[in-house]
């Protein structure tokens, strides 16, 4: 049996997405990063914005723009997602019409400034009615939790099964509470200090990982010093629990992946313990002392695919486990 089979025994196994979301929002910004991606391959995700990344008033073109980039031959790996104008505008619907009339070449389409489970359960609603008429079904969606009411509902947004990944918004976080935040809690270090801050990150980890979604970290405002990113990615992910981080801009995106990626020496650990497990038919083994079975084994072949998706070569001794996957990586689902 192949090890997701094995390890996860029927259950859904956890999302595995490009560890870092970048986003542009005008035409210039948006064909610079499609070019990049095709440069560097899909090791991150590209997210066109329609929202507040983009320009205001010329909606109608700057959508019909990103269609048209996603429909391109220079969207050569289908990771490329777009964030559409939040449910209550009146642009909102307009966004979600055009571009998911490219829904077979759309990653994934994020939604902002949600207030409520329903209001997400609504907007999903009418992405599959839209994406239907292009072909597509269950269209995976992303949701940027910023306001008091998404992060009330965090468990339940994590829990309907179209939603792959939640993200923080910060900015509009922080915002929301109308001064009782500082502004210094909208970068480093006042985002990994204040309570209410770090609260809003650690309950959008849980939720996201007791229903095997992505969590994303919100984005690093100093884009001159590239270790600042670094360094927030670090923080992210080894005491909140993130596995992905936003970009705002191109000199953010390698930082962030490397961030991210198991350790050379992670892989060649895990690689060493599951080439062991699968000798054993699965069952418990011991190396250097240590016991393992199934409950690390799970954690270690997810070191694997982390490392698989950030385009590392695995040793020879684990690839024969991943052919036959019975899910298909990301990247290599549409």
């Amino acid at each position: 049996m192949h090890p997701s089979e094995v390890l996860f025994q029927g259950n859904l196994q956890p999302a595995i997405l490009p560890a870092c979301d970048h986003y542009a929002g005008s035409e210039k910004l948006m064909r610079k990063s499609i070019a990049l991606q095709q440069e560097l391959g899909p090791l991150f995700d590209i997210t066109l914005d329609c929202e507040d990344g983009a320009s205001a008033g010329n909606e109608l073109a700057h959508a019909r723009l990103v269609a048209e980039l996603l429909q391109s031959d220079d969207n050569k790996f289908n990771r490329i997602g777009a964030r559409v104008h939040d449910v209550h505008s009146p642009y909102f619907a307009q966004d979600v019409e055009i571009i998911c009339a490219a829904a077979q070449r759309l990653a994934y389409l994020a939604l902002p400034k949600v207030q409520s489970v329903d209001e997400v359960a609504r907007a999903i609603k009418l992405i599959n009615t839209h994406a239907a008429k292009a072909g597509r079904k269950d269209l995976p969606v992303h949701v940027l939790i910023e306001t008091h009411g998404a992060l009330h509902d965090v468990y339940a947004i994590a829990a309907l099964p179209q939603v792959q990944c939640l993200s923080f918004g910060i900015m509009d976080f922080v915002s929301a509470h109308y001064g009782a935040i500082p502004g210094s809690a909208m970068r480093t270090p006042g985002q990994f200090t204040h309570p209410l801050v770090t609260r809003a990150k650690l309950e959008i980890a849980a939720a996201c990982h007791a229903h095997g979604k992505v969590p994303s970290h919100n984005v690093t405002t100093d884009i001159k010093d590239t270790a600042v990113a670094a360094n927030d990615a670090q923080r992210a992910a080894a005491e909140f629990g993130y596995t992905r981080m936003w970009s705002i801009h191109p000199n953010q995106i390698k930082p962030i992946v490397k961030t991210f990626t198991p350790r050379l020496s992670e892989v060649s650990e895990a690689a060493a313990i599951l080439h062991e497990a699968a000798a054993a038919h699965w069952g418990p083994i011991a190396q250097h002392g240590r016991l393992h079975d199934r409950a690390s084994y799970r954690y270690y072949w997810t070191v694997l695919q982390r490392a698989r998706q950030a385009g590392l070569s695995l040793p020879e001794s684990v690839a024969a486990l991943f052919n036959g996957t019975p899910t298909e990586l990301p990247q290599e689902a549409h």
